[in-house]
């Protein structure tokens, strides 16, 4: 499932970092707290519609470019459903053969997973995880993260 305000929070971030404004610049010109303005490009709050229009205009934006923008990234996600799929994490580590996530973690060869973590619509993070022997008869996990 795509989370709107996540996907209008990339669209903002992409805009002003395209610009090389930083969030204190848009935050004072659109006269929102620099910390709210940091949850809504991270999706974390939902912007309201008076809020995201006064963003737009302090990006130089139209705010129908902007949901333009939005509109094409969740229609991507859509069609491409299924193909990244989220693996819960716990304490940092991958769940194992999660029902829910079947696809999520696949077995490479003998002690080695790769994990798939969907951070966004279209940012993953592939984790992959690899059973070595250490001295003393106690085996370790190595994590390589990309």
């Amino acid at each position: 499932m795509v989370l709107l305000r996540r996907v209008i929070g990339d669209a903002l971030r992409a805009r002003r970092q395209g610009q090389r404004r930083t969030l204190r610049e848009v935050s004072t010109a659109a006269n929102v707290s620099l910390g709210y303005l940091s949850e809504i490009e991270r999706g974390q709050k939902e912007a309201s519609s008076e809020l995201l229009a006064a963003i737009c205009d302090a990006l130089g934006a139209r705010l129908s470019e902007v949901l333009r923008d939005v509109s094409h990234t969740v229609a991507d996600a859509e069609q491409r459903h299924g193909v990244l799929v989220a693996v819960p994490e716990q304490s940092g580590q991958p769940l194992r053969s999660h029902p829910e996530h079947p696809a999520g973690e696949v077995a490479v060869e003998d002690g080695v997973t790769v994990s798939v973590h969907s951070d966004s619509p279209l940012k993953a993070t592939l984790r992959t995880t690899r059973r070595v022997p250490a001295s003393g008869g106690r085996d370790r996990d190595v994590v390589c993260a990309a």
